[in-house]
């Protein structure tokens, strides 16, 4: 027990070590443009369709159960605020992260471990190259400004599979569903929603590129090495999401007075 506490320890010391060394190479100097345009592309342009399946499945599934739930009591006209806070605070940042860390975060640590094991990133070492300029700082930085896009997006998506489903199908009026909107949806649910997404695009990609840079044990510890990442992000996302939120709520005051000018 004491022995895997040290390892925990030591991981985490290891991994906060690499986020520090990431961050300076990032601020002082930036990997080169095309890198991280690669892998903006990768992790944006090419996550946009499941984002897209799951931010319009999920809003669609809201309003189905916000209309079940709420019509019987005359409260039907909240469906549309409840589809877009939810979208916008909750459910678009983590259901997106979820995505991304499904089909990116597993590749990059696959990526990562398999250079790490045939030695590849040793061999950039010894050309000069940094591995953390070369290949983390450009998925670093590509990570952190995607998430929020990919999350409005999703967000987006949602509240149009929530349209979709309770006006056409159940026949709420257009403007039952849009009018409550502009009223009260305020900065600071746009604020937390961003704040998530960033936080998420941060925890993804630097689990995700420190499991897959500290593999060991050939295909195998690969294989081992990206279903933990994919297991720790999940894992810290929800806790992260939990004290975030705790923590914005608590400060709303605070927040919205400096939101609001």
């Amino acid at each position: 027990m004491l022995e895997k506490l040290k390892k925990a320890l030591f991981a985490v010391g290891d991994y906060s070590q690499l986020i520090f060394q990431v961050i300076v190479v990032s601020i002082r100097k930036p990997p080169h443009y095309s890198l991280i345009r690669d892998q903006m592309y990768e992790i944006g342009v090419l996550s946009l369709p499941v984002v897209a399946i799951t931010g319009l499945s999920t809003g669609m599934v809201l309003a189905a159960q916000a209309w079940f739930q709420l019509s019987d009591k005359g409260l039907a006209s909240a469906t549309g605020l409840m589809v877009t806070k939810a979208m916008l605070v909750e459910l678009g940042p983590v259901l997106t992260a979820f995505m991304v860390t499904g089909r990116v975060g597993a590749a990059m640590c696959a990526t990562l471990g398999t250079m790490r094991v045939t030695e590849q990133i040793d061999a950039l070492r010894s050309m000069a190259v940094n591995p953390n300029q070369y290949l983390v700082a450009p998925r670093f930085l590509a990570g952190i400004v995607m998430m929020p896009l990919l999350t409005i997006f999703s967000t987006i998506c949602g509240i149009i599979g929530g349209y979709l489903v309770a006006v056409s199908y159940y026949g709420m009026a257009s403007n039952a569903f849009l009018d409550p909107l502009p009223t009260n949806i305020t900065l600071f649910d746009f604020f937390s929603g961003m704040t998530k997404a960033f936080l998420f695009g941060f925890i993804i990609v630097t689990i995700s590129c420190y499991r897959g840079m500290t593999t060991k044990g050939g295909a195998a510890g690969v294989g081992r090495a990206t279903t933990n990442s994919v297991v720790i992000c999940y894992s810290v996302i929800l806790i992260v999401n939990f004290l975030i939120t705790v923590i914005l709520n608590s400060s709303y005051d605070a927040i919205n007075d400096y939101l609001d000018g």
